[in-house]
C-alpha cells in the first residue's frame, strides 16, 4: 500500500448533551481535534425524506491511525466537519498491515 496523501484538514467531532438554557438538553457535537486526511468519494444515491429530495454521498476517508481509546481516533457514531460539510462515520477499519491508517466510511446527506 502506498501512503496516502492526508491533504485535507477535518475536524472530528462526538456527540455529547448540552443544556437547552430552560432544564432540558440538546444534542450536540463536540470537537475533538484536527485530523489531516485523504478524502475519496464512493458511490452516490438521490432519496426522499420527508417529501424532499436529498442526496446521500458515500466517502472512504483515511487518516493516521491512534490507538484504542484516544480522542484522536474516530469511532462510529462520531463524525468529521470540513467546514458546512458534515461526513458521519459509519465503520472505521485499520487499512494497512502495520496500522499506521485508518480508513473510515462516511456518509454526506444535502437537501437539494
Amino acid at each position: 500500500m502506498s501512503a496516502p496523501r492526508l491533504n485535507r484538514q477535518l475536524v472530528l467531532e462526538t456527540p455529547d448533551m448540552l443544556s437547552d438554557g430552560a432544564g432540558g438538553s440538546i444534542r450536540g457535537w463536540v470537537p475533538l481535534g484536527i485530523l489531516w486526511a485523504q478524502v475519496t468519494a464512493r458511490s452516490g444515491r438521490e432519496t426522499m425524506q420527508a417529501g424532499a429530495p436529498v442526496s446521500r454521498m458515500a466517502f472512504k476517508i483515511t487518516v493516521r491511525a491512534a490507538p484504542e481509546g484516544s480522542d484522536e481516533r474516530p469511532a462510529p457514531q462520531q463524525r468529521f466537519r470540513e467546514g458546512d460539510r458534515i461526513f458521519a462515520i459509519e465503520a472505521v477499519a485499520e487499512a494497512d498491515a502495520e496500522g499506521r491508517y485508518l480508513t473510515c466510511l462516511a456518509e454526506q446527506e444535502l437537501v437539494v
